[in-house]
């Protein structure tokens, strides 16, 4: 892949053989020339887990506690008194048939979809559609549930879903390069707790391989595995 002057510069000023502490490594970043918008913290874990395995998934949610920086569209499919619950908790698009049709037509504006488990036998039909993009709701992660408003709002403050893909990676958003530093450590060591309490216990040897962050179009800072995880404690 051809890099940019702007990225090489970057690189350049990253030690790539160094680990870094988690707080030296958002300064590092942070201080790193921006685009021209405001670039998302990107962190990336390489698990030791085998993903073939079904007992050796890892997936799950965390709820960041300063957000993504980003702002959550979120669609509750539901019918009756759930409708008016979702409005309440600032859904930001509420229903039930037509926007099934309008999703089975293309429609994809909104990034966390949330159901009551009366309208899942029609939502299972989107399946194909929705699972690719990772917007399918699942139970597992709190995106099936009667109570929308609850799972409204943690859409809305922040709650991310991590899910292993097939090279053992874990790769998540946890804030913007606008944070303060503090609160992107705090975003990041919440993150980590829950990826930990995640290991499955059919998992052998070593879990947590490397950790790396990076900006959107920046290049990325190892951390140190062993002060973090001591950090943790």
């Amino acid at each position: 892949m051809k890099r940019g002057k702007k990225y090489l510069d970057n690189v350049a000023k990253i030690d790539r053989v160094r680990e870094y502490p988690l707080d030296e490594a958002v300064d590092v970043i942070k201080n790193l020339p921006s685009a021209n918008f405001d670039e998302t913290f990107e962190f990336t874990a390489k698990l030791g887990v085998n993903p073939k395995h079904a007992d050796q998934q890892v997936r799950g949610t965390v709820l960041l506690p300063h957000g993504t920086g980003k702002d959550v569209r979120v669609l509750v499919l539901a019918r009756g008194e759930k409708e008016q619950e979702a409005k309440e908790a600032g859904a930001d698009y509420v229903g039930s048939a037509e926007f099934i049709e309008k999703i089975n037509g293309g429609w994809f504006e909104f990034d966390v979809a949330i159901a009551t488990p009366d309208m899942m036998g029609e939502v299972g039909k989107l399946g194909r559609i929705l699972g690719p993009r990772g917007l399918m709701p699942n139970p597992k992660v709190g995106t099936v549930t009667f109570d929308v408003a609850k799972a409204v709002k943690e859409a809305k403050a922040g709650k991310i879903e991590y899910r292993v893909d097939k090279g053992a990676n874990i790769h998540v958003p946890v804030g913007k390069k606008s944070f303060d530093r503090q609160k992107l450590v705090e975003n990041i060591k919440a993150l980590m707790l829950e990826l930990l309490r995640a290991k499955p216990a059919s998992a052998k040897g070593k879990y947590l391989i490397s950790v790396h962050l990076s900006s959107t179009m920046g290049p990325s800072v190892k951390i140190d595995t062993q002060v973090l995880l001591g950090d943790l404690r």
